[in-house]
């Protein structure tokens, strides 16, 4: 069974594939410091949960953000599963080009997404993942990652207003009741400025990027908040949470296979 471990700046997933489906997934939060003893200790009470001990474990692959946290990560895959792990950006091979000017800076979940978008969407594509950042990045008709945009997510811009200003609560990321613009309180107004906000924003970035290419490019979201902007706005045509998931498992059979030949 593969092992499966993306970890975001934020959260950070873990997955079981069985062969043929995936058969669990976990989330924790995000800390660097964690060691692979500690990683152990929950993944083992959450294995047995599912009937699974460490030996069913024969492969694992790994996509990371925080590049202080692989060490760790690669030693719970050494150590306890007794197995090396795909490292994007190390070890494993995508199995398509990075045209980017310095492709080593490219994020590992944004190579990741590429590859799980272009199994499904016909390229050319805009992938817009909402986490810790909003990214929008190119895929190419033949998969190929052409470079793209990074802002601040939009949780990240709700805990900078609040800790910037003494006086604006912490608030609930949600759409403004009503779907309206203008808000009546300070609650609402915030609701609205981050929620809307972000709306405009992807929606005039893609416009630029599609004016820039001047090709037809199909829009595809994922990532933790994205739902949130479902039927929002109709320059998103698909809404897609398994983009990174399917992008790790296909990066290891692409791997697999080439260890075979």
């Amino acid at each position: 069974m593969l092992l499966a471990i993306e970890q975001g700046n934020t959260n950070t997933m873990f997955a079981i594939h069985d062969g043929q489906e995936w058969i669990a997934q976990w989330r924790s939060a995000t800390e660097s410091t964690r060691t692979a003893d500690e990683y152990v200790v929950w993944l083992s009470q959450l294995l047995s949960m599912q009937g699974l001990g460490f030996r069913a474990i024969d492969a694992c692959i790994i996509s990371s953000v925080v590049p202080q946290s692989i060490f760790n990560l690669r030693n719970l895959a050494r150590r306890y599963f007794n197995v090396e792990p795909l490292v994007i950006g190390e070890n494993a091979k995508l199995g398509v080009d990075v045209r980017i000017d310095k492709p080593s800076e490219a994020g590992a979940d944004r190579l990741v997404n590429a590859v799980g978008a272009h199994m499904v969407y016909p390229g050319p594509l805009i992938v817009i993942d909402s986490g810790t950042a909003t990214t929008f990045d190119i895929v190419g008709a033949d998969g190929g990652f052409e470079g793209g945009i990074i802002a601040p997510g939009i949780n990240l811009s709700m805990q900078a207003l609040h800790e910037a200003a003494a006086k604006l609560p912490r608030i609930a990321i949600q759409r403004p009741s009503g779907g309206r613009i203008v808000g009546t309180d300070t609650v609402s107004a915030m609701q609205s400025g981050v929620f809307w906000g972000y709306i405009s924003l992807i929606e005039g970035l893609v416009a630029r990027i599609k004016a820039e290419r001047a090709e037809p490019l199909t829009v595809v979201a994922t990532g933790g908040v994205a739902s949130l902007f479902e039927g929002a706005t109709p320059c998103i045509d698909h809404f897609d949470p398994d983009l990174t998931i399917r992008g790790l498992l296909e990066i290891h059979r692409r791997n697999t296979h080439l260890e075979s030949q």
